[in-house]
């Protein structure tokens, strides 16, 4: 079992590799901050060395504020959505190999969260909240992809991943972009009481569509570099934290981008 509590404050207005630095845009709406609060509890299980399946469960909080388009209060608004988001199902083959350190992945992304919501003040109090907002995407994605791991010296090992996510249908005229997430970590484990760790972590997204949708501000492609470090409590119980830094940005129109996202967790082997 895995919890994992990650916070990232989306406060910085971007368009492509540059931030914004006036306003107003005509035909943007000038989003100030998106705040958000992930705990992500995931179950892993075993049937045997070569098959298993992960669950992730998320709850997602998220604060969120805009001048709207309009620039004179008359389109602002402020939300707060609190409630369980997006359930994943991922299985994984690992009998490809006689080491076992090649996967293959496959499952499903559940539309358990809410994409209902609405703005809880402003102007535009009760109106529906933007869908990319929302707990939810309210579509079934399907998920397909692949991992490597293995040692480069007695002290140093790594692992590479790739993962692919395609909605197979559209809810309410709204329809999330492809993503696909490539990460590459390395982990020195020289050390008896902590193993440090760097990643770097890649993600491109195609556009949203659908008359529900922003199209022209959003999707893009990111690249983060993430130093973290794992302290293993007992055999069985390890806690680990990350923070997560962007190194690239080239984003779609006018987006809100972190700065920086934090990660603390636990993994609990049974």
């Amino acid at each position: 079992m895995d919890l994992r509590l990650d916070y990232l404050n989306q406060n910085e207005v971007r368009s492509g590799t540059s931030k914004v630095g006036t306003w107003p845009i005509s035909g943007h709406e000038q989003e100030l901050y998106t705040e958000n609060t992930y705990l992500t509890a995931a179950f892993d299980y075993g049937f045997n060395e070569d098959w298993g399946i992960t669950v992730q469960l998320p709850y997602v909080v998220r604060n969120h504020a805009t001048n709207g388009q309009n620039f004179d209060g008359s389109d602002a608004g402020t939300s707060r959505t609190s409630s369980i988001g997006d359930v994943k199902l991922i299985g994984r083959y690992m009998g490809l190999t006689e080491s076992r350190n090649f996967g293959i992945q496959f499952g499903v992304k559940l539309p358990m969260g809410s994409y209902t919501e609405t703005f809880s003040g402003g102007a535009i109090a009760g109106q529906a909240l933007d869908r990319g907002l929302q707990p939810g995407t309210g579509t079934t994605d399907l998920i397909v992809g692949a991992f490597y791991f293995d040692s480069l010296s007695q002290n140093w090992d790594y692992f590479v991943q790739g993962l692919y996510q395609t909605p197979t249908n559209s809810r309410d005229d709204y329809k999330p972009g492809d993503s696909l997430n490539l990460n590459v970590g390395f982990r020195y484990m020289a050390l008896e009481k902590v193993i440090p760790q760097i990643q770097i972590n890649a993600r491109t997204s195609n556009k949203d569509s659908g008359a529900n949708a922003t199209p022209d501000d959003s999707g893009g492609q990111t690249v983060y570099l993430s130093p973290g470090v794992t302290v293993p409590v007992s055999e069985k119980v390890k806690v680990y934290g990350f923070i997560q830094v962007p190194i690239f940005q080239n984003l779609n129109g006018y987006q809100l981008a972190p700065t920086y996202t934090v990660s603390l967790g636990t993994r609990i082997d049974f």
